[in-house]
C-alpha cells in the first residue's frame, strides 16, 4: 500500500490523465462507466429481488455486496465514472494541473456519457429484456425508485455527499494499491457501505429511476428533481470531502 502523500501524488496525476484523453475516449469510457454502475445495479436488484421474502432487510446487504462489480471493472478494467472524477479532477485542480475550464468540461462530457450508458441499460437489459419489468424485480426496481424521488432536495443533497464521500474514498484506496487483489478489497468496502446505508449516487439513480420510469412506476420530473441535488451533493463529497480534505492535510 502506498502512503497517503503518495496516494494523493497519484491520484493528481491520474486527474490529470482524465483531462488529456481525446474527446472519443471521454465518450466511449463514459458510456462504459454508467453502464457499468447500472448492470451492478441491476445486479443488486436480481439478487435482493428473490430474496426479500425469506431474508428481509439483509436480501439488501447481500444486493449491496454484488454492487460493486460495477465501480471495480471501471477503475481495473477501464470507463470514466463522474462521482469519481469529481474526486480525482478536483485534486490535480487543486494542484493548479488543470483549469478549472478543462474540468467543467470534463464533468460535463463524462456526466453526457454515463447518462447515455445509464439509460441504455434500464431501457434495454431492464425493460426490453424483461430483467425489471415482472414479479418481485418490477416491485423492487419502483419501490427503490420512489424511495429515491421520496427524499426532500435537502435529503437527496446530504446523501450525495455521503455516497460520494465513499465513491471518493474507494478510488484513494484503489489507486493507494499494488495489486489487483488490493484495488479490488479497496473498493469493494466503501462502495458496499454506501448501498447498505442507503446513500444517493446520481449515476445509478439514472438507471434505477429511468427502469421504473419504463414501467410507468416514476416520472421524468421526478428523475430531474431528485438527479440535481443528489449531483451536487455527489460534487461536494468527492471534491471537498475527499480531495480537499487529503490535499489540505497532506499538502503543507
Amino acid at each position: 500500500m502506498y502512503t497517503p502523500d503518495e496516494i494523493l501524488d497519484i491520484t493528481i496525476q491520474m486527474g490529470k490523465k482524465k483531462i488529456a484523453k481525446p474527446l472519443s475516449s471521454k465518450l466511449l469510457l463514459g458510456f462504459v462507466g454508467g453502464a457499468m454502475i447500472s448492470l451492478g445495479y441491476l445486479a443488486y436488484i436480481r439478487v435482493a429481488s428473490s430474496m426479500i421474502e425469506e431474508w428481509g432487510s439483509f436480501a439488501s446487504f447481500i444486493g449491496a455486496c454484488v454492487f460493486p462489480i460495477g465501480l471495480i471493472v471501471i477503475l481495473l478494467g477501464g470507463g470514466e465514472l463522474i462521482t469519481g472524477n469529481m474526486m480525482a479532477v478536483s485534486a490535480a485542480w487543486l494542484d493548479k494541473k488543470v483549469t478549472m475550464k478543462e474540468l467543467l468540461i470534463n464533468w460535463l462530457t463524462i456526466t453526457v456519457a454515463n447518462i447515455v450508458g445509464a439509460l441504455f441499460v434500464a431501457y434495454f437489459f431492464g425493460h426490453i429484456v424483461g430483467l425489471t419489468s415482472s414479479g418481485a424485480f418490477l416491485h423492487e426496481t419502483v419501490t427503490l425508485a420512489q424511495g429515491k424521488v421520496a427524499a426532500s432536495p435537502l435529503q437527496a443533497f446530504i446523501s450525495g455527499i455521503g455516497c460520494n464521500w465513499f465513491v471518493g474514498l474507494a478510488l484513494w484506496l484503489c489507486y493507494g494499491a499494488k495489486d489487483a487483489s488490493g484495488k479490488m478489497l479497496g473498493i469493494w468496502f466503501p462502495v458496499m457501505t454506501f448501498v447498505a446505508i442507503g446513500f444517493q449516487h446520481s449515476v445509478a439513480n439514472l438507471f434505477v429511476i429511468p427502469a421504473a420510469i419504463f414501467e410507468g412506476g416514476a416520472t421524468w420530473s421526478q428523475l430531474i428533481q431528485n438527479f440535481v441535488p443528489v449531483y451536487l451533493g455527489n460534487i461536494v463529497g468527492g471534491a471537498v470531502f475527499v480531495s480537499a480534505l487529503y490535499y489540505k492535510t497532506l499538502k503543507h
